[in-house]
C-alpha cells in the first residue's frame, strides 16, 4: 500500500494542499473584508482541486487493467483522501466564508475528477480553471435565479441552489473517476 501511495504522488499532493491552505490563511489574514475574501474563497479551492487532479494518473494502466481486485476503492480513496484534508483545512484558512470555500472545493474537485476521465490527469485542471475564471469575471452585477446555478463558485455560502450544483458536480465527477479512472496519457504501444 505504501508503494501505491508513493507511486500516485500522494505525499506531494497532501503537502501541496497544506501549503495552499497556509497561503489562503496568509492572504485573508484576520479580517473579513468581502473584497478580500471572495478571490480566496474562489481561487484557493480551485488550486487545491488542481493539485488533487494532477495526481489522479496511473503510471501503469496495463497493470491496473489486469489486477485481480477492483480498482474503484483505491481510486475513490486517492480522490477523497486529499479532498477530505482540504475540506478540513481550507474553511479554517478562510474563516469569513468557510461554507463557500467548502462548497467550491467540492464542486471544483468534482469538475477536476470528471476532466481526468475525459482529458487525463495532467490536463484535468484546465476545464475547471477556465470555468471558474470565466464565472469570476462574468458574474459580477448579473442578477436572476439562474445565476445561482451557473455562477455557484461566486455565490455566498448559504445559497442552496449553488450547493446543489456543486454537490452534484462532486458526486458525478467522483463516481465517474472511481469507476473509469483517469484517461491514459502519452503514446500507446
Amino acid at each position: 500500500m505504501l508503494l501505491y501511495v508513493r507511486s500516485r504522488s500522494v505525499p506531494g499532493t497532501l503537502a501541496g494542499t497544506v501549503v495552499l491552505a497556509l497561503g489562503a490563511a496568509a492572504r485573508t489574514g484576520s479580517g473579513s473584508d468581502p473584497d478580500r475574501l471572495l478571490p480566496v474563497a474562489v481561487l484557493a479551492p480551485l488550486l487545491v482541486a488542481a493539485v488533487i487532479g494532477t495526481h489522479l494518473h496511473s503510471a501503469s494502466e496495463d497493470l491496473d487493467r489486469t489486477a485481480v481486485r477492483p480498482w474503484w476503492p483505491r481510486r475513490l480513496g486517492l480522490l477523497l483522501g486529499p479532498a477530505a484534508l482540504a475540506a478540513v483545512l481550507l474553511p479554517l484558512a478562510v474563516p469569513g466564508d468557510g461554507p463557500a470555500v467548502l462548497r467550491n472545493l467540492l464542486g471544483c474537485t468534482g469538475l477536476v475528477a470528471a476532466s481526468a476521465v475525459l482529458l487525463g490527469a495532467r490536463s484535468s485542471w484546465l476545464p475547471a480553471g477556465g470555468y471558474v475564471g470565466a464565472v469570476y469575471l462574468a458574474a459580477e452585477g448579473v442578477h436572476g435565479r439562474a445565476v445561482t446555478l451557473w455562477a455557484w463558485p461566486v455565490q455566498p455560502g448559504g445559497v442552496t441552489a449553488a450547493w446543489v450544483v456543486a454537490g452534484g458536480a462532486f458526486a458525478l465527477g467522483t463516481a465517474w473517476y472511481a469507476v473509469c479512472g483517469a484517461r491514459p496519457e502519452g503514446p500507446r504501444g
